[in-house]
């Protein structure tokens, strides 16, 4: 088995798009509008074969949570760029661009090396090696 995707709830579709395909290199797809349904989604696609799926809503109003918010279910998105000097690099690069840099780079307990940012959304992303 693989994991096949995993979806994220957003209110700017754009937005969030924009952001993973500019700094992760993820390809956006079509995007599927359901105008009966209040549903707009995108899927974006990885080097790798993983799969990111944005969704928007005008007729639910998922919870919100506060940017950044460690939380009871998935809480975070961990992306490998390959290397140390790969993780250095995107996470100056974020910082520069005045993204949220929450954590690192640094070595972990666990034996990675990681930074934590946050997307516009405030979502949690670990790049690792």
């Amino acid at each position: 088995m693989r994991l096949e995707h995993v979806a994220i709830w957003t209110e700017d579709l754009e937005r969030l798009t924009d952001f993973y395909t500019e700094y992760f290199g993820a390809t956006a797809g079509a995007r599927y509008v359901n105008q009966v349904k209040g549903y707009e989604s995108c899927f974006l696609s990885f080097e790798s074969g993983a799969r990111l799926e944005l969704m928007k809503s005008s007729t639910l109003e998922p919870v919100k949570h506060t940017r950044g918010a460690e939380r009871m279910g998935l809480t975070h998105l961990a992306v490998s760029v390959g290397s140390a000097h790969k993780v250095d690099e995107l996470t100056s690069r974020l910082k520069r661009d005045g993204r949220d840099v929450v954590d690192g780079p640094r070595h972990t307990g666990d034996g990675y090396y990681e930074s934590v940012i946050l997307d516009p959304d405030g979502n949690r992303v670990e790049i690792t090696v």
